[in-house]
């Protein structure tokens, strides 16, 4: 079994990562996880302004933020994961991620850090359900 928990550093996407580990403890063999997580491209003139390198260190810095807490709760519960980070709109990137690597759940938070936050189902939750073909585990 492969699993793609798909984490954003939001409160919410750290009850995703304790899920997930109860999720792999369960299990007579141990699925492959793959900590996932996707920064928001910047805008074309920004990105110009402060050029490439810039733009490379920022993405990478947000996605280690991000991923943080997740690997930290993994790393201590002796869960094996391999880390991915990529830089485009979220939904798309999951839903791309668990196709292409033939991921048989995704395991994510009803909602992260977006503008919507206060919404019982974010948008980037919504829009995974709604176009993935892999199971999605929403964890509130």
């Amino acid at each position: 079994m492969k699993i793609l928990l798909a984490v954003d550093g939001s409160p919410i996407s750290t009850r995703a990562v304790k899920h997930a580990i109860a999720l792999v403890r369960a299990m007579a063999t141990p699925p492959e996880v793959v900590l996932f997580n996707a920064d928001v491209p910047l805008l074309q003139a920004a990105a110009t302004k402060i050029g490439a390198e810039a733009v490379k260190r920022y993405h990478l810095e947000n996605g280690q933020y991000a991923t943080r807490t997740a690997r930290a709760s993994l790393t201590r519960a002796k869960v094996d994961y391999t880390e991915k980070l990529v830089v485009a709109e979220p939904a798309e990137a999951i839903i791309a991620e668990a196709r292409k690597g033939r991921h048989d759940l995704i395991v994510m938070g009803s909602h992260g850090r977006g503008a919507l936050k206060g919404l019982l189902l974010g948008s980037v939750a919504a829009k995974v359900i709604a176009n993935c073909d892999t199971p999605v585990t929403v964890v509130r």
